[in-house]
């Protein structure tokens, strides 16, 4: 008889062969792998401006204040279902951020997880793309990020315009430093090694990016070099209250006032397998650096030329200046003076007379602290109340003073500013004397802070606006050269004994001839209150004073500054209520409050400060219309040829689509006001015309 025996695996193997088991599908399940070297257009998914063109992923172009975003098409495994468990990933990309040719770069891009698809909840310009200042740090974003920003932002504490940085719900970065790398041969952490690499050079670059167990590391070499042994930023954040488990990843990168392409050539992601990256191709990539100017266009080339003309006629004019100085020098007076003086002794005031009037420059007439001045308030002996800025030559004071005697020391209109004279204690220190304004600076009287006792009611705000365009239309065509004041806001507007309104501060003007085109390309100004084109280039002209002018109605009426920590910019917050119909609603609450006023009147100038303040120069009114539109007589006077001529130039530029394009740009809004809106509305609460006002000095 055969005896069989049946041998039976025990239990407890065969429970852990199932899990073994459980265990592969489920990181089969979870894993994701995938490489592009190009893309098709089928690969990703694109939003706003993102394109694919000749397998290259194009995030931006030259259009200003866009965004571009692309994604995997499908959502990644994050964490493991029901676990705070992240799932490790590696990462790497070739990038390069390609500047066009005369035009200021900016602004960056972002390796991005986020939840969900499209640019919803995205702004422009320094956000990146990313995020925008309503939801910027919000931890229900559930966006991780690590960013390559070329522009330095003080909203959110960047170190430079030139780095690397984490972001967590936020673009204020975790960690950050400059892009560059370490040197295999160094130690990782001695700064004299470090390689800084320029971020928007054109250049191709390779980028790895890690997580595992909670350690995040970023890396990043020019394209074709080796990955570095040491990373460029290494930081322990557990990322389980940011991922959700599955998420979007990608790229999104935005341009503002600055311009550039930002654009992705491979792109390598897994979670399973840390060495794919090594599959990127990184030879033969187009190159986007800008090629070099020929020798004869170089600027070395240009400068040496320019200098060597400068030194044949310096030389030239060096015996005619020898004679010049010999005849001058028996006028000077005894205490040594400088060139300039000469030009402007009429206007000298001697230090005694001013000591006096302050009574020794006592801490207690002090009036006003700002950088390298004080203003002091005093009286001459003959009774009449002076304010004396005293400044050093330091930050450039010596260009103020001397911007403000050639300019303001030779102009005379009720409603600027008067300039009683100048002093030179020594060589460092100059002080400038004007008339005293007793109700102090226009800002003092229309933001919130300002006491209830002496705050401007609507029709003084309005009375003082018209002070001031006359005095802006006298510098830019009632003098014999044309005067840019550059800075025109609430704070320089001074209000005298009779409340009239007074522009002053001249220390950024700049005179040229009329029908000339000034020569300075510095941009100067106040943030706020500075038109888009001299943001571009620097340039400032007649129109960028009507800009600012523009900004000074709309602070005047609505009460508050241009900026605000934690508001939407006051220009593009009027110009969504106005889109929107709300228009009134910009008008400072407190007057709105009181409850008599006149709408259209209201209306009227705010509609006067949106076409000023248009980012198109070409679209803005000259400051003769603006103060025609202000200052004009009654209906009656209305039907002359010239108030046609303006009656046909409004027309034409309002009912211009093009006109509010800026604005529609800008803000993401289409509609406007019409023609007849903006007419009815000035011309008849206001009882403003088309005629012609004269605008005279006294």
């Amino acid at each position: 008889m055969k005896i069989i025996q049946n041998h039976q695996k025990p239990p407890f193997l065969s429970l852990t062969l199932l899990t073994a088991t459980i265990l592969s599908l489920l990181q089969l399940a979870l894993s994701v792998d995938f490489l592009f070297n190009g893309f098709n257009d089928t690969a990703l998914s694109l939003y706003g401006n993102a394109t694919i063109q000749s397998r290259i992923l194009t995030l931006t172009n030259d259009t200003t204040f866009s965004i571009g975003r692309a994604l995997y098409p499908s959502k990644i495994p994050a964490k493991r279902h029901n676990s705070s468990y992240v799932l490790p990933f590696s990462t790497s990309f070739i990038f390069s951020m390609a500047p066009y040719k005369n035009t200021l770069p900016g602004h960056g891009l972002v390796f991005v997880f986020v939840p969900s698809t499209g640019i919803a909840g995205a702004s422009s310009s320094q956000n990146l793309g990313f995020l925008n200042r309503t939801n910027d740090g919000k931890t229900d974003n559930h966006a991780f990020g690590v960013e390559f920003d070329v522009f330095k932002n003080e909203e959110f504490d960047d170190i430079n315009d030139n780095h690397v940085g984490i972001d967590v719900n936020s673009l204020k970065s975790l960690v950050s430093r400059d892009a560059g790398y370490w040197p295999d041969e160094s130690n990782g952490t001695d700064e004299k090694f470090f390689k800084k690499i320029k971020l928007n050079s054109g250049e191709n670059y390779q980028v790895w990016i890690d997580y595992n167990d909670s350690l995040i590391s970023v890396s990043m070499v020019k394209a074709g070099s080796k990955r570095p042994r040491f990373p460029l930023l290494s930081e322990k954040y557990n990322l389980s209250e940011v991922f959700f488990d599955e998420m979007y990843v990608g790229f999104t990168s935005s341009t503002g006032q600055l311009v550039q392409r930002h654009m992705i050539l491979a792109w390598s992601f897994s979670n399973t397998n840390f060495s794919l990256s090594e599959s990127l191709v990184t030879a033969g990539l187009p190159s986007f650096v800008l090629p070099k100017a020929s020798f004869h266009k170089s600027k070395g080339f240009i400068i040496g030329v320019t200098l060597g003309g400068l030194f044949f006629i310096g030389f030239c004019a060096l015996i005619v200046v020898l004679l010049i100085k010999r005849q001058r020098r028996r006028a000077k007076e005894r205490a040594e003076m400088e060139d300039w003086e000469l030009e402007y002794w009429p206007h000298r005031m001697t230090y005694q007379e001013i000591e006096e009037a302050t009574k020794g420059f006592k801490e207690e007439n002090v009036i006003g602290i700002g950088g390298n001045r004080k203003v002091y308030r005093g009286v001459l002996a003959g009774g009449a109340e002076i304010a004396v800025k005293r400044m050093s030559r330091e930050n450039d004071g010596m260009r103020e003073f001397l911007a403000e005697i050639s300019s303001l020391g030779r102009l005379k209109h009720r409603n600027l500013v008067g300039l009683r004279g100048w002093c030179k204690r020594e060589k460092g220190v100059f002080m400038l004397v004007y008339d005293y304004m007793e109700n102090g600076s226009l800002d003092k009287r229309v933001y919130f802070e300002c006491e209830e006792s002496k705050m401007l009611g609507l029709e003084d705000r309005i009375r003082i606006l018209k002070d001031v365009a006359s005095g802006v239309l006298y510098l830019h065509e009632g003098w014999e050269s044309k005067v840019l004041h550059r800075d025109i806001k609430a704070s320089n507007v001074l209000l005298d004994k009779d409340m009239s309104g007074r522009l002053g501060d001249f220390g950024l003007a700049r005179m040229h001839g009329h029908g000339q085109v000034a020569s300075t390309t510095r941009v100067v100004g106040t943030v706020g209150y500075l038109a888009p084109e001299v943001v571009h280039n620097g340039r400032a002209s007649a129109q960028t004073d009507v800009f600012g002018f523009g900004v000074l109605i709309l602070e005047v009426m609505c009460g508050r500054r241009p900026i605000e920590e934690g508001k939407v910019p006051l220009v593009e917050w009027v110009w969504q209520l106005m889109a929107q119909g709300q228009l009134l609603d910009a008008l400072d609450e407190r007057l709105r409050a009181k409850g008599e006023f006149d709408k259209e009147q209201v209306e009227g100038v705010l509609y006067l400060g949106m076409l000023c303040a248009n980012p198109d120069p070409s679209a803005r009114p000259n400051m003769r219309q603006v103060v025609r539109v202000l200052m004009g007589k009654s209906g009656n006077e209305v039907h002359d040829a010239e108030s046609e001529d303006m009656d046909a130039y409004l027309l034409d530029k309002t009912q211009n689509s093009e006109f509010w394009n800026g604005f529609s740009q800008s803000f993401g809004y289409g509609s406007h006001p019409t023609f007849e809106d903006i007419k009815q509305s000035i011309s008849s609460s206001m009882s403003l015309s088309w005629s012609s006002t004269i605008v005279e000095g006294r």
